[in-house]
């Protein structure tokens, strides 16, 4: 009997469950989980984690229903999902510091150290956890002294080669480049139609995978934001790739010969070596207009989610 399609892509690429739904996590048996403020939000509003909600505002009403107390709830929730999860996976899991923060180096070093102190209160070392970062200069710049600490970072929000050089300069352990979101940006800008080779999400991932394995780079490629199997096949050998229930679901039911499309042994053609100073950074990234607008898009999305789980958390203290 052929393998499924999901079983073939496991021996040959780490697969990452893009959700923070703990049963949906349960059931696929991924190696790594990724969460994220949109995520974390739909887990909250879902009667069968009320337990978890319950326990993390109770503790939260000890402190009364400042902003401070709202904050530190939704703190305390995205870890108390995350401990959860480090129950259920055997390697990682990514939890996010606040979007918000985004543009704030010294805050978002401050957040993830309380992120990681949060985890070890519960007995969860750091090697259990990757602190996820948007990959801004000044989230890029937060990650480098992060790693220097020994605290290992995700930069998500990725769409373009500049910021994945950047975050290979700065000893990132992983980056998040986005298929899907990027693809989106191409269709509504009038391109197409796309196969799956041809899929710009996907030409932007093996570009970046070919650059790094090309330059001996040892940062982590973890595709992301898949719109469809196709995207997911077509990047069948890239380090690891995260994704969501339904997507995996459709792969596990799926059966056919998955060949392997990345290699470290032959990458492919890559570009040449870059070196980026801040200046150069921000002035490749405005050339870039995918890039940009997807950046600042993205980090408006995960701040609206984050504000609605502070709603929902103040709403429940009060």
């Amino acid at each position: 009997m052929t393998a499924s399609k999901l079983d073939q892509l496991r021996k040959m690429t780490t697969v990452v469950a893009d959700t923070g739904d703990i049963e949906a996590v349960r059931r696929l048996k991924p190696v790594d989980c990724t969460t994220n403020p949109t995520l974390i939000l739909k887990a909250v509003e879902t009667p069968a984690y009320a337990g978890l909600v319950d326990e993390a505002i109770a503790w939260g009403r000890k402190a009364g229903g400042s902003d401070k107390a709202v904050h530190a709830v939704c703190d305390r929730l995205a870890v108390t999902f995350g401990a959860e999860l480090t129950k259920i996976v055997p390697g990682r899991v990514s939890t996010e510091v606040d979007a918000d923060l985004s543009f704030d180096t010294k805050a978002t070093i401050d957040k993830a150290r309380s992120i990681i102190a949060a985890y070890q209160e519960r007995g969860i070392e750091k090697d259990r956890v990757l602190i996820k970062i948007a990959s801004t200069w000044e989230g890029i710049q937060a990650a480098k002294v992060l790693q220097g600490e020994g605290i290992d970072c995700n930069l998500t929000l990725l769409f373009s080669l500049p910021q994945a050089v950047a975050c290979a300069d700065a000893g990132a352990f992983l980056i998040s480049p986005f298929v899907g979101r990027i693809l989106d940006w191409h269709v509504k800008a009038g391109g197409g139609p796309y196969t799956a080779e041809t899929d710009p999400g996907v030409v932007s991932v093996g570009t970046i995978y070919a650059y790094y394995k090309t330059h001996g780079i040892e940062t982590v490629v973890m595709g992301a934001s898949f719109r469809n199997t196709g995207e997911i096949e077509a990047l069948a050998g890239c380090d690891r790739l995260t994704i969501g229930p339904g997507l995996l679901d459709e792969l596990a039911g799926a059966t056919g010969d998955l060949p392997r499309k990345l290699s470290a042994d032959k990458p492919g053609e890559a570009p040449a070596k870059l070196t980026l100073d801040e200046k150069a950074f921000r002035f490749a990234m405005n050339e870039d207009a995918m890039g940009t607008e997807k950046l600042a898009e993205g980090i408006r999305g995960f701040v609206k989610d984050l504000r609605g789980l502070r709603k929902l958390v103040a709403a429940k203290l009060a």
